[in-house]
This record gives structure tokens, C-alpha cells and sequence, in this order.
């Protein structure tokens, strides 16, 4: 078993290098430059990410399928953010459809 005076030394040094990564940002934004196509490449990095955790979360459940009510869910939320629908209504949406195919059964 660990010591608390450990675990909340290994809090603050972690919370210390997320206060560092965080700075750095803007610290170092003016002083480091990169080419287009490197930029235009982590533009497309970021977008690929969400996108694959997005959709890790709505199609699994522990290490099987979520079944069919999350992705519709996730769907339903995702052509109403395309279609700039409010942030709320999208996840009252979203959290409906599910919500509504689960008590049917659908799962």
C-alpha cells in the first residue's frame, strides 16, 4: 500500500507537468514555426482522433459491441452538430433516441 504523503507528492508533480504542457502553448506558439503541410497535418491528426474515439465509444462496450441504441444515439447526435443544431438539443437528442430504443429492447 502506498503512503498518502506519496500519492499526493505523484498529484502535484503530475498536476505541475499539466500546468507546464498547458503554458508551453502559449509560451512557445510565437517562437516555433511550422511548415503548411505540417500544420495542415495535424489540423487532419486532431480530427482523425475524436473521430476514432468517438466512434471506440459508441461501438464497444467492454470488449464486445454496444449493441444498436449507442450508435444510433451517436448518430442522431452527429447529423445535428452537422446540421449546427444547439449543443443541447443535440445531446437531449442523442440521450432520446437511445434512451427510447433501449425501452423498446433494441438495446
Amino acid at each position: 500500500m502506498h503512503s498518502p504523503g506519496a500519492l499526493i507528492v505523484a498529484m502535484l508533480v503530475l498536476a505541475a507537468g499539466t500546468y507546464g504542457f498547458r503554458l508551453a502553448g502559449p509560451l512557445l506558439r510565437s517562437r516555433l514555426t511550422f511548415p503548411p503541410r505540417a500544420e495542415r497535418l495535424m489540423e487532419v491528426a486532431a480530427v482523425v482522433l475524436l473521430a476514432s474515439l468517438v466512434a471506440t465509444t459508441a461501438l464497444t462496450e467492454g470488449h464486445g459491441a454496444a449493441g444498436l441504441a449507442r450508435p444510433a444515439g451517436v448518430a442522431v447526435a452527429g447529423v445535428l452538430a452537422w446540421r449546427k443544431a444547439p449543443f443541447l438539443v443535440v445531446v437531449l437528442a442523442a440521450a432520446a433516441v437511445t434512451a427510447v430504443l433501449r425501452l423498446l429492447g433494441v438495446g
